[in-house]
């Protein structure tokens, strides 16, 4: 990762840790809740659906400025897409922050920031709970997603 990435890496994760952005509870949707057993991270995502668009998204919760960080830009991100757009940025996204794929600043917007954990492979579940538990919520399950 180039230092100006980095750099950006490290802003993001501080401002969206410490200021997340949709932090609330939304009444009339879906939801689903996450755990990460490892580290303490928690959090329940909340999607408001307009037929296959994802009119709303937020997150409550607690964890690290990492799984923070990623359910913060993650709520941005999922506003107004599609499940199968969802679907394909959490696909491109995990690619990313698991060292599979090269980031692609491009494709994934403010998320290619989080391409940094890929250096930390102890941090790649933080940065992915709320994307699991996101999908979860798309597909309607209710037993709490875990990262183990």
């Amino acid at each position: 990762m180039n230092d100006d990435l980095r750099e950006l890496y490290q802003d993001v994760i501080i401002e969206h840790s410490k200021r997340p952005r949709n932090f609330h509870v939304i009444a009339d949707g879906h939801k689903a809740d996450g755990y990460n057993p490892l580290c303490g991270d928690t959090v329940t995502v909340y999607l408001a659906l307009d037929g296959e668009h994802v009119r709303d998204c937020a997150f409550q919760g607690h964890g690290c400025a990492i799984s923070t960080a990623a359910a913060s830009v993650m709520t941005e991100t999922l506003k107004g897409k599609t499940r199968a757009e969802a679907e394909a940025i959490f696909q491109r996204y995990h690619d990313v922050v698991t060292g599979r794929i090269a980031v692609d600043a491009e494709a994934l917007g403010k998320l290619a920031v989080f391409a940094g954990v890929s250096e930390f492979p102890a941090r790649v579940k933080c940065a992915t709970l709320c994307w699991h538990t996101a999908r979860a919520a798309l597909d309607g399950r209710e037993e709490p997603v875990s990262t183990e």
